[in-house]
């Protein structure tokens, strides 16, 4: 298997963090050779600055609609093109999961797709988080067939603010349903590099979490 760190976004979403604690991040994710760091949208640019000099690519990841995804689609839109104006490579997108709850599907696409449009036109990608433990098994293939149709790069399991974060049988799940081409990205509690290896070996190739040091240290 690839080497854990090139499966990690180096995450840090609290509402306390600071720019030292950024900075820290950007560290280790420079040290650790992560594949991305996922930050707040309030520390894109100063997040590409302190990547600015670092001799590996490692992904700029940001949230949008963060963490409920019931923003207006106006918002989201705004959000998502300041954040690729300040130097955001990847786009993690909460869907509206109160108007997929409402079957307004067609709508949930749409907005969807008017994201993943903005994101590829800055050669950018977009990772869908779909908030799993809220989903029953027809809304899991719902939600996963709505994501592919909007040409998201990835469908995300969860925010961390849900219930439960990611689940391996879930992981499983998405993975049957989804095209090929369309990757997971397994977030949400995963904390030891038991659970890293078990997400991806059930169809994750990215892990989202706050644990990534301990993860790729752990014997």
């Amino acid at each position: 298997m690839t080497s854990l760190s090139a499966y990690i976004d180096h995450t840090l979403l609290t509402a306390n963090a600071s720019e030292t604690d950024i900075r820290k991040l950007c560290e280790e994710a420079w040290i650790h050779q992560f594949k991305a760091v996922c930050v707040a949208p309030a520390y894109v640019a100063y997040t590409r600055e302190m990547l600015e000099f670092c001799p590996i690519k490692i992904e700029i990841a940001t949230v949008i609609g963060f963490p409920f995804g019931y923003s207006t689609t106006a918002t989201k839109v705004f959000e998502a093109n300041n954040a690729l104006q300040n130097g955001a490579t990847e786009l993690d997108v909460v869907m509206n999961i109160s108007q997929f709850k409402s079957m307004a599907y067609l709508s949930v696409r749409e907005e969807l797709t008017q994201i993943a449009e903005l994101a590829h036109a800055h050669h950018a990608i977009i990772k869908v988080i779909i908030e799993t433990a809220y989903l029953d098994s027809f809304d899991l293939y719902t939600a996963c067939e709505i994501c592919a149709e909007s040409n998201a790069d990835f469908v995300k399991t969860s925010t961390g603010f849900a219930p439960q974060g990611a689940d391996v049988e879930i992981v499983h799940k998405m993975r049957s349903i989804l095209p090929p081409h369309v990757r997971i990205k397994a977030s949400g509690g995963i904390k030891t590099k038991e659970q890293a290896i078990t997400m991806i070996e059930a169809g994750a190739e990215r892990i989202g979490t706050s644990s990534g040091v301990a993860i790729v240290s752990a014997s």
